[in-house]
């Protein structure tokens, strides 16, 4: 599997198929891997290729310096100039949106299309913000993912009812509660700092481009409802569509829906 050297770290991605190169770009605490069904899927007409985030899957621990979500963008920019990609379309879930839409803002000539999958560009709320980094140091000072923080944590991600004995819920689950001591102290918790303590971004969504935008929201998505979905589709000026049936990981969740919905906008602009 292919690795890139950025700022002293290694780097996974996943490439397959050829054509017009879409990138996808996922959650916090996923690995590419969560966008099994969407590569299946697009690689047979795109090029797909999926990053891990640092400390996530097979890249190395987060590198020395990056502190901010543009960042990660900046890190992306380099695995594209590194594989001689000029344009993508970019597709960021969660903290993907967060830092694919900041990717966007500073090199808009690199982008065909964006769409912005269960993601807020604005700053954590406050309140959610101090539960999270409560949350971040109980890892940090354990050193593991505890049943305890586990019983919190996993739910987060899903529909409720979902089931804690479906598959998709327990494989998520154990594969938190295998995260070693060195990766959770050295990369999870401090990108999990730099998503929930990013600033406010709000106010440059209206510098996308509103015609090749699309924002996407699981219709149960709790940690990023609708509303903000709403909100982000007004100022950017672009469509907003809800996934029936799903929380956060809305494309796993309900995946026919995302995957079709990714087709058909992907068909537009190709």
């Amino acid at each position: 599997m292919p690795f890139v050297t950025i700022d002293g770290q290694a780097l996974h991605y996943i490439d397959q198929g050829s054509g017009p190169v879409v990138l996808l770009a996922g959650s916090y605490l996923w690995d590419q891997g969560m966008w099994a069904p969407q590569i299946a899927a697009l690689a047979q007409q795109y090029r797909v290729i999926a990053l891990d985030l640092w400390g996530h899957g097979q890249s190395g621990p987060i590198p020395v310096g990056t502190t901010s979500l543009d960042d990660i963008a900046r890190q992306a920019l380099l695995l594209l100039d590194h594989l001689d990609i000029e344009r993508i379309t970019l597709v960021g879930l969660s903290v993907g949106g967060m830092w694919g839409a900041r990717l966007a803002l500073s090199a808009p000539q690199r982008i065909n299309g964006l769409v912005l999958m269960d993601s807020y560009l604005g700053a954590e709320p406050e309140p959610t913000r101090q539960y999270y980094f409560s949350l971040l140091k109980q890892i940090e000072e354990a050193g593991v993912i505890t049943p305890e923080l586990l019983d919190i944590v996993v739910p987060i991600f899903f529909r409720p009812g979902i089931g804690s004995q479906s598959a998709l819920y327990r494989d998520f689950c154990a594969s938190l509660a295998a995260l070693p001591a060195d990766r959770l102290r050295e990369s999870i918790v401090p990108m999990g700092r730099i998503t929930f303590g990013r600033d406010d971004q709000l106010s440059r969504l209206g510098e996308l481009d509103a015609a090749n935008t699309l924002v996407m929201c699981g219709d149960q998505d709790k940690p990023r409802p609708p509303s903000e979905a709403r909100e982000m589709a007004e100022l950017i000026g672009c469509p907003c569509v809800l996934v029936p049936e799903a929380g956060h990981i809305s494309n796993l969740e309900n995946p026919g829906f995302v995957t079709t919905e990714l087709l058909n906008f992907l068909a537009e602009r190709t």
